[in-house]
């Protein structure tokens, strides 16, 4: 099983975090389980007809798939051989991008191709059609790029500096003060908050700091967990536990021991 990271081309870096690809050609490999936790991410995932298929919940999941906001753990499921491409978005690309309302999408996804606007362009065909991960790479960037430039009207100043502003105080921030910066009330904030992330602030606010403490725990740069929760502004040990399960599904001790993280956000368990 192999897996890899690539930074997004510089024209889509302000809506990318990166590229992921995950590849197995071992035809009996028994079904593997993944783990993904809330992020505070959308994104989007291609995997190969013929080359493995993704199940959650016993559902099979279409070809390409675009996937909003998640705001707790999931799990999927795939055998045999794949061949998978997806994409960690930054939280407002489903509205800069695709034109969607991203709350529509919260812990939920779509068939990329049904969507309007991407119809026409027969995505899944020209990636099954592609032998080479990179030209299956450029050929998203390209269908991204268009979509961009379509949907360009939907980008707002006033929601990037509120995530930006929730990024640097990794989610230790009042949601009073963003609506005093941004001069918006509360109402309007919210409104254009979800429309734009998928979630409420405080919400997303929540999954920030959460992220912020899986960051020390990845690193396990803590000596006992009780650190986490103080580094993070948690009120005790009690509460990052808490919260761990909730965005995770279990609790960070219990994550740790079942699980290999493969990429950021992303594990296959191993119980």
């Amino acid at each position: 099983m192999q897996f890899r990271q690539i930074p997004p081309p510089a024209y889509l870096k302000d809506y990318i975090r990166y590229f992921w690809v995950m590849e197995s050609h071992d035809t009996n490999v028994s079904a593997a389980t993944f783990r993904t936790i809330a992020d505070g991410s959308p994104g989007l995932i291609f995997q190969h007809p013929g080359q493995g298929v993704l199940f959650q919940n016993n559902k099979q999941l279409p070809g390409t798939i675009l996937y909003g906001q998640a705001t707790r753990h999931a799990e999927l499921r795939i055998s045999g051989s794949f061949n998978t491409i997806g994409i960690f978005f930054y939280p407002h690309a489903l509205k800069t991008i695709f034109g969607l309302n991203a709350n529509e999408l919260t812990d939920s996804c779509l068939d990329l191709d049904l969507l309007s606007g991407a119809k026409d362009y027969h995505l899944s065909a020209q990636l099954t059609d592609l032998t080479s991960c990179g030209d299956r790479i450029d050929t998203i960037c390209s269908f991204l790029l268009a979509q961009l430039t379509r949907h360009d009207q939907y980008a707002d100043k006033a929601m990037y500096h509120a995530l930006e502003r929730i990024r640097e105080a990794n989610g230790n921030i009042s949601v009073k003060i963003l609506r005093e910066e941004l001069q918006l009330s509360e109402r309007s904030f919210e409104r254009k908050f979800k429309q734009h992330v998928g979630v409420t602030p405080k919400l997303f606010a929540r999954i920030a700091q959460f992220q912020a403490s899986m960051q020390l725990l990845r690193q396990r740069d803590y000596n006992k967990l009780s650190d986490i929760a103080f580094e993070n502004d948690y009120a005790d040990q009690s509460h990052f536990i808490r919260a761990f399960k909730e965005f995770a599904g279990t609790s960070p001790f219990q994550f740790r021991k079942q699980s290999e993280e493969l990429i950021d956000n992303l594990s296959i368990i191993t119980k």
